[in-house]
C-alpha cells in the first residue's frame, strides 16, 4: 500500500487551515502532519516533521512565505513547496518560483485544483494554472525580461544541460536534481550556471520561462 502524502499547512488563518486539514485528510491518499501561523514557525516545524509537501502563504506575520521558503528548504530539503495564496499576481508568481517553490496555487482555488497540484508536485512535477504559465510566457508582461537577442537554440545546449534545465523548469531544488541525475550537488550546481551564462539568464524564473517557451517539458 503506497504511504500516504504528509502535507504541512502554514497560513495565519485558522479557519483555512481547520477547513484545508478536513479537505486533505478527507483524501486517501494525504494526511496533515502539522500546522504553522507564520513564516518562523513554519521553519522550525517544517524542519522537525519533514513533511512532503509544504502549503505556504505569502502574507503571514514574523516572516513571509516567499521569505521563509529559502530556510525551509535548508531545514528540510525533500519537502516540496506549494504556495497558496490569495494574492494573484504575477510578481509573486515568479518571485515564488524564483525562490524554489514549486506551484502556485489561489485560495480561491482550494478545491480540486489544490489536490491536483499537491499530487502533481510530490510526484516531482510542478503545478500552475495554465493562466499563471501563461503569464511566465506572455511578452506583454514586461516584469519579467524578454530573452536577450543572440540566445542559443536547443540544439547548442547539451544533453545534460537540457536535462538540468527540465529539472529546475518543474521546480526541483539543486540537492533533489542531482539525486534524480546520480550528479554531485556541486555537479548540478555547474551546470546551471552554465545554463544562466549561455541564455544570459540571473534567476530561476528566467530558465523556467524558457523551458515553456521552447516546450521542454510537452513529453515528459
Amino acid at each position: 500500500m503506497d504511504e500516504k502524502i504528509r502535507v504541512f499547512i502554514a497560513d495565519d488563518h485558522a479557519v483555512l487551515r481547520a477547513g484545508l486539514r478536513m479537505l486533505l485528510n478527507a483524501e486517501e491518499d494525504m494526511e496533515v502532519v502539522g500546522e504553522a501561523s507564520d513564516g518562523q514557525e513554519a521553519i522550525t516545524r517544517v524542519g522537525a516533521l519533514k513533511p512532503d509537501v509544504v502549503l505556504l502563504d505569502i502574507s503571514m506575520p514574523h516572516l513571509s512565505g516567499l521569505e521563509a521558503i529559502h530556510q525551509i528548504q535548508e531545514r528540510s530539503p525533500g519537502s516540496r513547496l506549494l504556495i497558496l495564496t490569495m494574492h494573484d499576481d504575477g510578481s509573486y508568481l515568479r518571485q515564488g518560483l524564483a525562490e524554489g517553490a514549486s506551484g502556485y496555487v489561489l485560495k480561491q482555488a482550494a478545491d480540486t485544483e489544490l489536490l491536483t497540484a499537491i499530487r502533481s508536485i510530490h510526484q516531482g512535477g510542478m503545478y500552475l494554472h495554465r493562466t499563471h504559465a501563461q503569464r511566465l510566457i506572455n511578452p506583454k508582461e514586461k516584469t519579467m525580461p524578454e530573452e536577450p537577442a543572440g540566445n542559443p537554440v536547443i540544439d547548442e545546449l547539451s544533453s545534460r544541460e537540457l536535462e538540468v534545465l527540465r529539472l529546475i523548469a518543474k521546480g526541483y531544488t539543486n540537492q533533489q536534481a542531482a539525486e534524480q541525475l546520480f550528479l554531485s550537488i556541486k555537479t548540478v550546481e555547474t551546470y546551471k550556471a552554465r545554463l544562466m551564462h549561455k541564455l544570459g539568464f540571473h534567476t530561476r524564473a528566467e530558465l523556467v520561462r524558457y523551458a515553456l517557451l521552447n516546450r521542454l517539458m510537452d513529453n515528459e
